[in-house]
């Protein structure tokens, strides 16, 4: 059911099922699939493909031009995927030149007050929680939880499979399946609830956590700590995964352990 007080400009296109609630602004070259739901006082702005069964709450504004001074109105777009659910006054704003679209994966749930900027790919069955700030051109992995408040550099690698806690300021790359916590930002072990939940085994996580202790326990330093790995332990998905993203980091990453940080959690 679309609301005769919704407005939908002429060159949007609907797919079948979809359910706009009223006082709702859909702008042209949008795009949005079969069965979503669009709540009230919604903006969805020129650029948004939006995917099936999606759920948009009040308030939310997809799809405006960048915060970004180098914006010169290019034909850029954002891209969310099938069966996300986006909460109320959530910002998500497309991409620049730099790389035309700011994307989110499936099944990720972004709650309410979140920001996304533009440039900004995101995997699928991400959870950001309240308050959630991503700057510019941040790529974040699959099944990644951000806790509220978090607050993201732009740029900023954040690996699949891990877990940042709430009230944290990320400006340093966040390697797969960790914990990170505290001010600086730093390791706090293993993800192994987040691990458990997704069919990951007790081998396995002692595996990944065997390469952090190289990382971030032991006091090498990186290019050390990846020679160890690559020589000590057996080759892996995990590992190999692991390895390459501290390889290609461009900020550096998190800081490791240190008894401070272990008290602190404690």
């Amino acid at each position: 059911m679309i609301h005769p007080l919704t407005y939908i400009h002429p060159e949007a296109k609907i797919g079948i099922n979809v359910s706009i609630d009223p006082f709702t602004t859909i702008h042209k070259n949008v795009e949005i699939g079969e069965g979503t739901w669009i709540g009230s006082n919604v903006t969805i702005m020129e650029g948004a493909r939006i995917g099936k069964n999606c759920r948009i709450f009040s308030g939310a504004v997809i799809s405006a031009i960048p915060q970004d001074l180098k914006f010169n109105g290019e034909d850029t777009y954002t891209i969310i995927g099938d069966n996300c659910t986006i909460r109320e006054c959530v910002t998500i704003n497309r991409g620049t030149s730099d790389r035309k679209k700011t994307q989110i994966g499936n099944n990720c749930l972004i709650m309410a007050y979140s920001h996304i900027a533009h440039d900004c790919l995101v995997g699928n069955y991400c959870i950001f929680s309240n308050n959630t700030t991503l700057a510019g051109h941040i790529n974040v992995g699959d099944n990644v939880v951000l806790a509220g408040l978090t607050a993201v550099q732009q740029f900023v690698r954040i690996g699949s499979h891990s877990f940042v806690t709430g009230g944290s300021l990320v400006r340093k790359d966040v390697p797969p399946y960790v914990k990170a916590a505290r001010e600086p930002l730093s390791y706090a072990g293993v993800n192994s609830v987040g691990l458990k939940r997704r069919g990951y085994d007790i081998q396995k996580i002692n595996h990944i956590l065997d390469i952090y202790r190289i990382i971030f326990v032991r006091g090498y330093n990186v290019s050390k700590a990846l020679d160890i790995i690559e020589a000590e332990i057996p080759v892996s998905d995990e590992r190999d995964e692991i390895v390459s993203f501290v390889r290609e980091t461009g900020r550096g990453i998190m800081r490791g352990y240190t008894r401070r940080n272990h008290d602190d959690l404690s």
